[in-house]
């Protein structure tokens, strides 16, 4: 084998964001509603996740090109949601709290994941998960989803102390792996943090274009043969 080890991005790689996103953002209404909380606005819920989805998305993209921190993202986009929808200002902490605890349980796997996994394992490939996120929420997701296992270790943000693209995240995952740069290939959905962030530490990367009707099997083919 070329490469004796995968690192995997999580979200849009293994884990269908936009479906876990949905999930644990009604969950966080549903306690909104709970507690009695009501936005003057008069958009329909749908419309109020489309809002989130549109505030989250682009706090995570500037991140991506280090305007914040992930875990500055984290505290941004409930408070931008929160006041944008117009729900009073005590409603961020528990629309927070609801929506991080929620999306520890989410796990709908992008179709062929658990495959890519048990073929790579098979081949003896050593796998390892490096994703941008709280650690203890993304392996409760892994979890979950029943692929925890397939996992060395797992390299998430806030424990490593960077975030991805930082040439110092992949170091750092380098290093507690045990691994060179030579021996292992990154595979991930985003252009900026997965595919260039590997590159500029010396790591060769696969990019897994979801957008284009990319697929998994397709992926991974060449480290198979």
């Amino acid at each position: 084998m070329r490469y004796k080890a995968v690192f995997w991005d999580i979200d849009d790689t293994l884990l269908d964001y936009i479906p876990c996103c949905r999930e644990a953002f009604f969950a966080a209404m549903n306690e909104l509603r709970d507690k009695h909380y009501v936005p003057d606005s008069l958009l329909s819920e749908d419309e109020l996740f489309d809002l989130f989805f549109r505030i989250s998305g682009r706090l995570f993209s500037e991140a991506k090109h280090g305007l914040h921190t992930i875990a500055e993202v984290m505290e941004l986009y409930p408070a931008e949601f929160i006041a944008s929808a117009g729900y009073p200002d005590e409603a961020v902490e528990p629309f927070k709290h609801a929506f991080r605890t929620a999306w520890g349980k989410t796990h709908t796997l992008v179709p062929g994941a658990r495959e890519a996994l048990e073929a790579l394992r098979g081949k003896g490939y050593r796998l390892f998960a490096a994703s941008n996120s709280f650690g203890h929420l993304q392996r409760s997701r892994l979890r979950h989803a029943d692929i925890l296992h397939y996992f060395e270790d797992t390299f998430i943000s806030m424990d490593i102390g960077y975030d991805k693209p930082d040439i110092r995240f992949y170091q750092e995952s380098l290093r507690r792996a045990g691994l060179q740069p030579h021996e292992v290939v990154m595979i991930g959905d985003s252009m900026t943090t997965d595919i260039l962030g590997a590159q500029a530490a010396g790591i060769d990367a696969l990019f897994f274009d979801r957008r284009n009707n990319a697929s998994l099997p397709e992926i991974i083919k060449c480290l198979l043969d």
